[in-house]
């Protein structure tokens, strides 16, 4: 008795329940994505044959460029701590809501004396305020601005994460050899001699 043909048919993959997921993941992702933040300075980075990451944690970035400097310091809490510790400096206070809008601010450029100010703008007003200055005041005394600012956020790393800061200098190519010259001075006058340069690859 021959046996009986089962009629063969193609496979048929739901991809409904595929699809939903990766809706999800992609929705997950953008809503809590942070959108990247524009550069204080248009610098235009030099180039270098030496390939080493940038960390990502404990680390102060000097931005130089057109005669200004700008300072990042990366972690929220560093940068929190590091604020508190400037009021006490210069004898003045930031409210918490102040505080906390600094804390999520990448880079800054003005005088102490503007900062309040400079915290309770928008963006663009920001960027307004900072074309009126020539980014933090670079004098290279231990009663300096940047040289302030450097040390005590070197402080507050150390006293929340038990280590030494880094420090990145981002400096335009084409940046004048004096400008840079006081960043370095700045740094040496606390006994940091080592400190990276931020380029890009050749």
């Amino acid at each position: 008795m021959p046996r009986a043909k089962v009629a063969r048919k193609s496979t048929a993959v739901d991809m409904t329940a595929m699809c939903d997921v990766a809706f999800l993941l992609l929705t997950f992702f953008i809503l809590t994505a942070t959108s990247r933040q524009p550069d204080p300075l248009d610098v235009k980075i030099p180039s270098s044959s030496v390939q080493f990451k940038v960390p990502d944690k404990d680390l102060a970035i000097l931005t130089v460029g057109k005669g200004k400097v700008f300072m990042e310091i990366i972690g929220k809490d560093v940068k929190q701590l590091t604020l508190q510790k400037m009021a006490a400096a210069y004898s003045t206070s930031f409210n918490a809501e102040e505080m906390k809008r600094f804390g999520v601010m990448t880079s800054f450029g003005v005088p102490f004396g503007n900062l309040k100010q400079y915290i309770n703008m928008n963006g663009e007003q920001r960027t307004a305020l900072e074309k009126q200055f020539n980014g933090i005041p670079t004098d290279s005394t231990i009663n300096g601005e940047l040289f302030r600012w450097v040390k005590e956020a070197r402080l507050a790393n150390a006293e929340l994460n038990g280590v030494d800061m880094r420090i990145s200098i981002k400096g335009d190519a084409d940046e004048e050899y004096a400008t840079v010259r006081k960043i370095v001075d700045v740094l040496q006058k606390q006994k940091v001699n080592k400190f990276s340069l931020i380029t890009t690859g050749e």
